[in-house]
């Protein structure tokens, strides 16, 4: 029991630890989407990821870290979907449906 409450205080920090990796690669993603022209291209995904991003940072904010880390890790798998729009056109969505 004494370990336990003794290793509590790093596990909170890993959970930090963890969403902020995951918010650095999703951001990384949703900026560079951006740059890409997913705003026109992509619209549906960039504005997706971009939403889950900002909810990520709320939950972050909030201590919700495990929730934060999903919200970040959906946002950076639109991103990319986003990504691969504007550098393979809207076929490339349709290819993987099928």
């Amino acid at each position: 029991m004494r370990k336990a409450l003794l290793l509590l205080p790093f596990l909170n920090g890993c959970g930090g630890v963890y969403f902020g990796l995951e918010a650095t690669g999703a951001s990384s993603r949703i900026e560079e989407a951006r740059t890409l022209g997913a705003e026109s291209l992509a619209p549906y995904e960039y504005y997706y990821a971009k939403a889950h991003m900002e909810q990520a940072s709320i939950e972050a904010a909030q201590g919700h870290y495990s929730d934060a880390a999903l919200y970040a890790d959906t946002a950076a798998d639109y991103a990319a979907e986003a990504i691969d729009i504007c550098r393979n056109g809207p076929q490339s969505k349709k290819k993987e449906e099928k």
